[in-house]
């Protein structure tokens, strides 16, 4: 019989649906159950792309002895992380202040109150590593809850005096200059992997928002050791087994630091991420390379993760059923010779070569991950794509990962943003109307009429839960980016509207920091607040980036004012732990740089001439530069207000630092205005 997890709109919640747990999702009525029985409660965190929750749930959620013994004596509640960030927040910063690490799935015991006290991430079910099982730690911390129930209780109480005295970090009082961005850029260079591209060593995660900060550092500055990190980082994922070398799209991670070997499961953000660094890096160099991963990722977006109903799904599994009815990390993605031999004939050797496929393996169990080793050797292009071809068709045969369905607002943002870019450098307007799509998905089924947005949606049905700033930020900076592309301005009213919550809502009006929930959000035990990137960036950065977009659109000084102050964290520690504050490094650029705005005017929409200037203002690389494009006269954008045409001609004019340059009609001497210093 299924458990109260049925009727909820998560696909991790829903994958524990028919377990014996008698499952409560995270809400009051579950510690109301905590406090009428006088039982301790059990959190347990995850995703459904997470191969460790799997596993864990297999081995003992669905287990009917460790259910029965969790239903006597726990009141268990499940919660997805990609839908309850800000729970996951919160208890993960007590997980590692207690235990030194984290990750998922977590397992936390609380009281009633809600106050941790016991803490953990999987637990095997026998003994094992070092490990307790599953079951010891459950008879231990029930025993402790039935004996030391005072004991406990203090605890759990220090822990969060412990939390809420943990201060964040104590931000500066303006935005990083020159001299922190220099700072911040040596830090990296000390940090960075010559021989691999990438920073640190293994597992190896792809920098997305610290390449942004690359890309813009150089297009600011002309710093070529920059470029450099940023084009070697980018072209040796490219070439690794973390780059689906067949369908495009990128994986989570790299287990080593060489690229090779991936943790298989594809998301939604990275994705997103990864398509609008390699389209910027190929605006910059004109790279053959960064153009076919930009557009490879782009297309792997619309294949594999676009809904029904025009968004994108959060996510792909790691693990497939191998063909023996066994779910195995990878097994929709490696290959054995033999393999190769039965899908491909004669052409076998020739993609083992080229895809560096080996007898040994690069992976388990003598399979590999297709990569493009830096080997000698010239390819005929045609026959390759051939290959390449007959592949895909032979993986579109297996059985293909679990998809998690669940719209999440945030990253819908952030591809909105990178769709709408490739679009417009690549000329693929079929890219551009994907992203309009998802951007109306969000408006009609995530945003209220006062303008809130829900945090998830699923089949167009509206989760239950509340945007957190990264939500408000990352849909801003989708939305600012569709405008200028666009040429709609009701896009850039939308965001605007967002982006008074963020003032309102999210921001300490005495400091300029931001927090990760709203004032009226749901009071945990601390209210979450972290400047610094995850795997996406913060939200606390996104919202500085998008309110400096909107101001510049707009010239609104509160909105100026509010991203210079959200920057302020960045100066503190931009010199610091560069790698952790891609994205406010990149923010700080755009204010840096000004950023430049760009007003272009033209007779008609549909005016050869006005679409180039509007495409040379696209393909700049001004960091954040801002474009509006219309015709005189027109209300779609405040930037062309008064803006009038030259002797009949479409006009462009460039506007940085409150100072205006004299507008031009042509689209070499736009191009010469946007990249002067």
């Amino acid at each position: 019989m299924p458990n109260r997890l049925a009727h909820e709109t998560s696909p991790y919640l829903l994958q524990h649906a028919d377990n014996p747990v008698d499952w409560w999702p995270w809400s009051g009525d579950a510690f109301d159950e905590a406090r009428r029985t006088g039982r301790p409660v059990l959190l347990s965190v995850g995703y459904s792309s997470c191969h460790w929750c799997h596993v864990m749930a297999h081995e003992s959620f669905e287990d009917q002895a460790t259910a029965d013994y969790l239903n006597e004596h726990f009141v268990s509640v499940k919660v997805d992380r990609e839908e309850r960030p800000d729970v996951d927040a919160v208890y993960m910063e007590a997980v590692q202040a207690a235990t030194g690490h984290g990750g998922w799935p977590m397992t936390v015991f609380l009281t009633p109150d809600a106050e941790p006290f016991y803490f953990g991430t999987y637990f095997p079910p026998a003994p094992r590593h070092g490990m307790p099982s599953f079951r010891q730690v459950l008879e231990g911390v029930q025993q402790a809850w039935t004996t030391r129930r005072d004991e406990v209780a203090d605890v759990a109480g220090k822990i969060v005096r412990d939390l809420a005295q943990r201060e964040i970090v104590r931000q500066a009082a303006e935005a990083p200059g020159e001299q922190e961005l220099a700072q911040a850029l040596l830090g990296l260079t000390r940090e960075y992997d010559p021989q691999r591209g990438g920073f640190g060593g293994a597992p190896k995660f792809p920098p997305s928002m610290v390449l942004e900060f690359l890309l813009r550092h150089h297009a600011r500055t002309g710093a070529e050791g920059a470029l450099q990190m940023a084009r070697d980082t980018c072209e040796r994922m490219a070439r690794g087994g973390i780059y689906d070398q067949l369908g495009g799209g990128f994986a989570r991670y790299s287990v080593d630091r060489d690229w090779v070997v991936p943790h298989f499961e594809k998301m939604l953000y990275d994705n997103a991420l990864l398509c609008r660094v390699y389209t910027h890096l190929w605006r910059a160099t004109g790279s053959d390379l960064a153009r076919r991963v930009a557009l490879d990722t782009a297309q792997f977006l619309l294949r594999e993760l676009r809904t029904a109903e025009g968004g994108f799904a959060s996510a792909l599994d790691a693990d497939s059923d191998d063909g023996s009815g066994r779910h195995v990390e990878g097994a929709y993605y490696v290959w054995r010779p033999d393999q190769l031999r039965e899908a491909l004939g004669d052409d076998a050797e020739l993609a083992a070569q080229y895809f560096g496929v080996t007898d040994e393996g690069t992976f388990e169990h003598g399979q590999s991950v297709l990569q493009l080793p830096q080997a000698e050797g010239v390819f005929e292009a045609e026959k390759i794509a051939s290959v390449k071809d007959r592949l895909l068709a032979a993986r579109a045969r297996r059985p293909a990962p679990g998809r998690d369905d669940k719209v999440v607002a945030a990253w819908n943002g952030l591809a909105i943003a990178a769709l709408a870019e490739t679009g417009a450098c690549f000329d693929r307007p079929d890219l551009t109307e994907a992203a309009v799509a998802a951007a109306d998905l969000l408006v009609r089924v995530h945003l209220d009429e006062h303008g809130r947005l829900a945090r998830t949606s699923k089949d167009g049905r509206v989760g239950p839960n509340a945007g957190v700033l990264e939500d408000y930020a990352d849909v801003a900076e989708g939305f600012l980016a569709l405008a200028s592309v666009t040429g709609e301005g009701v896009w850039l009213d939308f965001a605007g509207l967002l982006l008074d919550h963020v003032l309102a809502r999210f921001t300490d009006t005495g400091t300029g920091a931001l927090y990760d929930t709203a004032s009226d959000a749901e009071q945990l035990i601390r209210r979450p607040q972290d400047p610094t990137d995850n795997a996406a960036p913060s939200g606390w950065t996104a919202a500085a980036g998008a309110l400096l977009s909107y101001a510049a659109h707009t010239g609104s000084e509160p909105h100026r004012a509010a991203a210079e102050r959200a920057l302020g964290v960045v100066k503190t520690l931009g010199p610091r732990v560069p790698r952790f504050i891609g994205w406010g490094l990149a923010v700080a650029e755009a204010l840096l740089d000004g950023p430049r705005e760009v007003a272009v005017v033209g007779p008609a929409p549909d005016d050869e001439r006005t679409a180039a200037l509007h495409r040379t203002a696209l393909l700049s690389t001004a960091p954040g530069a801002v474009v509006a494009c219309g015709t005189p006269g027109s209300e779609e954008f405040p930037l062309l207000a008064d803006r009038t045409l030259i002797d009949g001609a479409p006009t462009a004019y460039v506007c940085r630092g409150f100072v205006c340059d004299l507008p031009v009609t042509d689209p070499d001497a736009l191009r010469t205005k946007l990249t002067a210093p």
